[in-house]
């Protein structure tokens, strides 16, 4: 999982844009969670939204009556300015737009732009949804009060969302493009109804509704931002995301702060990946590939990041791949591709591999399934340049999985002399699995940065990225 970070987002609805944040979901006390900058007003969750960055900055510097106030990183936060609080293009989702880019042919910045969108939607959803009391029957679990929220989320078309520009090429594609635009026409305006009603355009009491910029000063706004940027791009110390952190003790507090567990688990493909997958794909992908025993794995190393399956045979893995070497594709279409072909490979003999050649699911590998070598290279880079306390040992345990993997169907054995238990990184891995939550030093991370630069770029090597 991710660091704790808080994001800076812009929101624009009925025409008019305010400004919130979002901590992405983090761990605490072994508990997933996620959460707005909001609280509760009655029995309703809401979230604060500001006319203007610096509005949300003055908030932030005086306030701590919210759902954000026990986050890991929110001393950082409450220190930022105006500038640091100010979304970039990735984090600005436009409600308003979502019928105007339907209405268009389908193209990469089109399909990415909906994906956030709905992703944003869903989150806020999640967020603000009422859980069930406890002594309601297990049927209840679903009840929801984003009910079209919850529809509009279980479509198919919206899935394919996450598939990127290659899910809507073709005849095939085109109608799913023309059924993603009939769903939004018979959804969309219940959607936002249900999210307006939990979203608190008066700052937490700090303005009132006519300070909030229309969508057309909002983009003049915007562009006089980026010309300005452009006259500064030396200035870039300073970053709109409250990163590095480690959980506290303390509980995340207030209604708009949601464990993830109680909601669908959400699958983002991060770093050099090209992939954002839906909760909804993932889901419904993994039940075919758990039933084969053949799963789909994403790999990230500095070359670049790629998509492959693994199995266990006797629990030692396999690849998909040859004489020793790993195949990568860069997305589930071009996987998918490769596994309808009649190349042979190590995985041609598994008993449910006819299963997988004929299947149309696509291979969307689970968060558990994802091993991101180059983030680990970056986190102990950084602590070992200050940010110690902020990283916990647990953070080697899925990327070393990985590397173990591979290692042993590669044959490296350089690999499991870096990781044996008399050096220092198979030490460091050793106490991750007995003290996850242990703090890494500042001098730990030094002594391990060298080492799993060695394992990276043996791992590498026996990495093959295919067309």
């Amino acid at each position: 999982m991710a660091r704790p970070s808080i994001v800076p987002i812009a929101l624009t609805l009925d025409d008019r844009t305010g400004y919130t944040l979002w901590a992405p979901p983090w761990e605490e006390d072994g508990e997933e969670w996620q959460a707005f900058l909001g609280g509760t007003e009655g029995d309703t969750s809401v979230v604060h939204l500001f006319p203007s960055p610096a509005a949300l900055a003055d908030f932030c510097r005086s306030r701590t009556d919210h759902d954000l106030a026990d986050h890991p990183v929110w001393p950082v936060v409450a220190g930022l300015d105006a500038a640091d609080l100010t979304p970039d293009d990735d984090h600005r989702y436009d409600l308003d737009g979502v019928y105007d880019v339907l209405a268009e042919n389908p193209d990469r910045w089109a399909v990415e732009e909906l994906a956030a969108t709905f992703e944003i939607v869903g989150r806020l959803a999640e967020v603000c949804d009422t859980a069930p009391d406890e002594d309601e029957d297990a049927d209840d679990d679903d009840e929801t009060v984003f009910e079209s929220v919850a529809e509009l989320m279980a479509k198919p078309e919206v899935a394919m969302l996450g598939l990127g520009i290659d899910a809507f090429v073709g005849r095939a594609g085109e109608d799913a493009w023309i059924s993603l635009g009939g769903a939004v026409d018979e959804l969309f305006e219940d959607v936002v109804e249900e999210l307006d009603e939990h979203l608190d355009w008066t700052g937490a009491g700090t303005t009132d509704a006519d300070s909030y910029p229309s969508a057309s000063e909002e983009a003049e706004t915007v562009v006089g931002d980026a010309e300005t940027e452009t006259d500064d791009d030396d200035d870039d110390d300073d970053d709109g995301d409250a990163t590095p952190a480690r959980a506290t003790d303390r509980v995340p507090a207030g209604s708009t702060a949601a464990p993830v567990e109680s909601v669908t688990p959400t699958s983002e493909i991060r770093s050099a990946s090209r992939l954002t997958a839906s909760p909804a794909a993932v889901a419904a992908a993994q039940e075919f590939w758990e039933a084969v025993g053949i799963l789909p794995v994403e790999v990230v190393v500095p070359e670049g990041a790629g998509l492959t399956l693994r199995c266990y045979v006797e629990d030692e893995a396999r690849f998909l791949g040859r004489d020793g070497e790993v195949f990568l594709f860069g997305t589930p279409v071009e996987l998918a591709a490769f596994i309808a072909g009649d190349e042979t490979h190590d995985l041609t003999e598994i008993a449910s591999w006819a299963e997988v050649a004929d299947t149309d699911t696509l291979p969307l590998p689970a968060d558990q399934d994802r091993y991101d070598l180059t983030e680990l290279a970056e986190v102990l880079t950084e602590v070992a340049d200050g940010a110690a306390g902020l990283v916990d040992h647990g953070v080697l345990t899925q990327p070393v999985e990985g590397v173990r993997d591979l290692a042993e169907y590669a044959g490296l054995a350089r690999v499991e002399e870096l990781l044996g238990s008399g050096t220092p990184l198979g030490q460091a891995v050793a106490r991750s699995e007995r003290e996850p939550q242990a703090a890494l030093r500042a001098e730990d991370a030094a002594a391990l940065t060298g080492p799993w630069d060695d394992v990276v770029a043996e791992v590498s090597g026996a990495l093959v990225f295919r067309d």
